[in-house]
């Protein structure tokens, strides 16, 4: 065994309190090294009478680690533990300090997880996990009240730039419910809808005011109020890491400069406050002068965005927060909007933009999720772009698999594509065959998938502004056979609460290889899944368990033979398997 490959460490999402009685054990071996883990584990009060021995399962593998896990319920909330491994030929233990060749005799020189406090125990809400989410870029969805309409609005439909816009409104959005709820949509993540001077709403000029282009508070008060009737969570976009250039403290800052009474609210790096061969005298996004950042370590920036948070769940009723450029704002402050936002409702869902490796903030005091670029670009590596075989897209997926722990897992936001990125079907370059792939992948996979408007229709769209078209809503020119098969994805989804939460295996990924066999599995049940990217028909043959499969996508029935579940896929097939 390679030992310094070995690795646990007592906290994180290596030793997870899941619930109030539930700890989540795992560890790290080189891959294909062990064949076996096991745990010893006590109470360090009582440790002779309560100590047992517990097996780990491989719960993933990436290409260089496999990584192994349990659940113990401790009898008293507390535990401590060693690992043994064996390879076939040798074992050895591990404690917090050594490897040793027998087991340690000396409890105290273990693992331990102290205690399971309650209020430690990372819980997000509930609801994500069963969520079905649609993002809907408000100036681009549907034009309810043409009254509000912005003076140089344009037909709709015409061709999006960046500083066009189209009369968009939350109007519109009440206007089509029936048709979110026929696909089978339970939350809508909105983009900024505050008021601001770009149809895009990212540069904010008043966090306390609704866009006047998209209606009032009334108006999002009597859209929550429809959506919760129909079963359908509101996530609202927070835009804390920067403010507009039209927000009352940066207009105070640019008009009284350093007598400004708002000068600490923004990070000035010398005045006058100016730009300078595209760089701006502030700190910004990025280098835009239109956004400057705002200093949340400040007491009254603080207290003003928290108020904000506060005020739009409590009064409106709205059901969360996705955080602009989540990953450039400090720890402390998003600590301190955990504790606001979860006062007000404990069951709201807190979503950060990261796009890379989200750690950091979901460690149960900050975020319950992020948005999960790692997952879409692995999925579009693989599926969509032809850029990577079977093998490493399994172990890309298995490597974010082992970064969080389950319960973060659970409720990640899994998008294919977004208001930031090319739309999948451009991707794809107009296959639909490849799109329908990814989005299999994404209603079968663990964490709650998020459609962008328009996809289930067949939009296309490249970068901004390519990817922020009107929304089509004449029916003749819609792909209406793409728009059902989403609605069997999100039925089938629902109808089946392994897709939802249970275990992820792969059962095949072959290196060079287009096939792709997985299967979740639940207490309940087992769905096997096979995906092909070839351009030729593929030959399966998946160990199972059982008699017979029944397709739940095809309704047909395939026979088990030695073992062995064997099936043909056409090119870019795929089917969803469930014993009976």
């Amino acid at each position: 065994m390679l030992l310094e490959a070995i690795y646990h460490h007592p906290k994180q999402q290596w030793s997870c309190a899941y619930d109030k009685d539930t700890i989540i054990i795992r560890i790290r071996t080189k891959r294909d090294d062990v064949h076996k883990v096991s745990i010893l584990t006590g109470d360090k009060y009582d440790w002779e009478r309560t100590k047992k021995y517990i097996p780990l399962s491989k719960m993933t593998s990436d290409s260089m680690y496999d990584y192994y896990s349990c659940e113990v319920q401790p009898p008293y909330r507390r535990l401590r533990y060693a690992f043994l491994l064996e390879d076939g030929e040798e074992s050895i233990w591990m404690d917090e300090n050594n490897f040793l060749e027998e087991e340690p005799d000396n409890p105290d020189r273990m693992f331990e997880f102290p205690y399971i406090n309650g209020v430690d125990v990372f819980t997000p809400p509930a609801w994500v996990k069963d969520a079905i989410f649609y993002q809907i870029f408000p100036e681009r969805f549907a034009n309810g009240d043409k009254s509000n309409d912005p003076e140089s609005v344009l037909p709709w439909g015409g061709k999006p730039e960046r500083d066009n816009f189209f009369g968009g409104d939350l109007q519109g959005v009440m206007d089509h419910l029936d048709y979110l709820s026929e696909l089978g949509i339970t939350a809508i993540y909105f983009t900024p809808i505050f008021e601001a001077t770009t149809n895009h709403k990212y540069d904010t000029e008043d966090y306390m005011r609704i866009d006047p282009h998209f209606g009032d508070a009334d108006t999002l008060k009597k859209l929550v109020k429809q959506c919760h009737k129909r079963g359908i969570k509101v996530l609202l976009d927070a835009v804390f890491n920067h403010s507009g250039r039209t927000f009352k403290p940066f207009v105070d800052l640019q008009k009284n400069g350093e007598q400004s009474k708002y000068k600490d609210w923004f990070y000035i790096r010398s005045f006058p406050i100016e730009v300078v061969d595209g760089i701006p005298s502030y700190e910004t996004f990025s280098f835009e002068p239109l956004m400057p950042k705002l200093n949340t370590e400040n007491p009254e920036v603080k207290e003003y965005l928290l108020n904000v948070a506060e005020y739009w769940i409590k009064e409106i009723g709205v059901d969360g927060w996705r955080l602009d450029v989540a990953n450039e704002v400090d720890h402390e402050f998003w600590r301190e909007f955990r504790h606001t936002v979860k006062k007000v409702n404990p069951d709201a869902y807190i979503l950060g933009e990261v796009w890379n490796d989200a750690s950091p903030w979901l460690q149960g005091d900050q975020f319950d999720a992020a948005m999960n670029y790692p997952f879409t670009n692995a999925v579009v590596d693989f599926f969509i772009k032809d850029e990577i075989d079977a093998y490493h897209f399994a172990n890309s997926i298995g490597r974010q698999l082992s970064r969080y722990s389950l319960q973060a897992t659970e409720v990640a936001f899994n998008l294919l594509d977004s208001h930031d990125t090319p739309r999948l079907l451009t991707l794809s370059k107009g296959d639909k065959r490849k799109m329908k792939l990814a989005a299999l992948f994404q209603f079968t996979y663990i964490g709650t998938p998020c459609i962008y408007y328009g996809d289930e229709i067949g939009m296309d769209g490249d970068h901004d502004p390519g990817c922020r078209k009107c929304m089509e809503w004449d029916e003749s020119k819609q792909d209406r056979e793409l728009f059902t098969y989403y609605q069997h994805l999100i039925e089938l989804r629902k109808s089946h609460p392994a897709l939802r939460t249970g275990s992820v295996h792969f059962l095949e990924a072959e290196q060079d290889g287009t096939k792709l066999a997985y299967a979740r599995t639940d207490e309940n049940e087992t769905i096997v899944i096979l995906t092909s990217t070839s351009e030729d028909p593929e030959s399966f043959a998946v160990e199972v368990d059982g008699d017979s499969y029944l397709d739940l996508l095809s309704g047909n029935e395939w026979p088990v033979t030695d073992g062995k579940l064997q099936m043909e896929l056409p090119p870019f097939g795929y089917a969803v398997l469930k014993s009976v």
